[in-house]
């Protein structure tokens, strides 16, 4: 393979260090202020560089989907190396639950030309680790979960799998959908020159309509899901002090067959 076309999917997200808060219609994350990179994209940004790098051409793709027009955590991308960026930004997508999201993602891949496609195994701010998945279901493409290496050989992948055991070596044809661990490769920081070019580097901002998709498939109304309360984890009741009076190990043991553990 003479070029090497990554596309990584990007989830720009509240930064974690602030204070959140929930929208009260939907009691979905509030979105509405300054989104940043999720730490966990980094490692498929990074990776899909060394991997073009490595091809001796290409370039990197950056997909992402994200309220009010945001490109604050792309740029990050961008400033890292990567070539461009298709953002997906609309009022209809409020309320996508993770399927949603897929097609949405699906939709704007196909804009674009590619031999691999990368994401995290999930996002620090929903934590279903589903969407990658479903993004390889909807463009009928094979899939490796968990990658702690990736290497291409030809028109093939080579990943090691992370397991419970140690990892699986799992070779997949190309195009695949490859989402990788925190452990795969190390991110490189944007350079001051890398933060310059990222300005003007191509965004290409698309909506729902653009995509050909429609509004009952995708957002609130295409969620099969719905928040319906949210409230305080319960507070941790203080525990019970026992003083070993010469029967502390007896009173443990009744302690412990009160809660059926022995």
């Amino acid at each position: 393979m003479l070029a090497m076309n990554v596309v990584v999917c990007v989830k720009q997200i509240p930064d974690p260090a602030a204070p959140q808060s929930l929208e009260a219609s939907t009691n979905t994350l509030n979105r509405t202020g300054k989104l940043i990179m999720d730490d966990s994209d980094a490692y498929g940004v990074e990776m899909a560089l060394q991997l073009v790098d490595k091809a001796g051409g290409g370039e990197v793709t950056l997909v992402s989907m994200a309220a009010n027009g945001e490109v604050s955590g792309l740029r990050t991308a961008l400033a890292m190396g990567a070539a461009k960026a298709i953002l997906v930004s609309d009022d209809a997508l409020k309320g996508s639950d993770a399927l949603g999201t897929a097609k949405v993602l699906a939709a704007a891949i196909k804009r674009t030309q590619f031999d691999l496609i990368l994401a995290a195994t999930e996002s620090s701010d929903g934590y279903t680790g589903t969407t990658p998945v479903q993004l390889a279901e909807l463009l009928d493409l094979p899939s490796i979960t968990f990658a702690k290496s990736v290497t291409i050989d030809g028109s093939t992948v080579k990943v090691d799998r992370q397991t419970e055991a140690g990892y699986d070596e799992v070779t997949s044809p190309l195009p695949a959908v490859v989402t990788v661990t925190a452990g795969v490769v190390e991110p490189r920081y944007p350079s001051f020159k890398g933060i310059m070019a990222a300005k003007s580097k191509p965004v290409d901002q698309v909506t729902v309509a653009d995509l050909g998709l429609s509004p009952s498939d995708i957002g609130a109304a295409g969620s099969g899901q719905t928040i319906t309360k949210v409230v305080d984890a319960e507070a941790r009741a203080s525990g019970e002090i026992v003083v070993d009076e010469g029967d502390g190990a007896q009173r443990i043991v009744t302690f412990l067959e009160g809660l059926k553990l022995i």
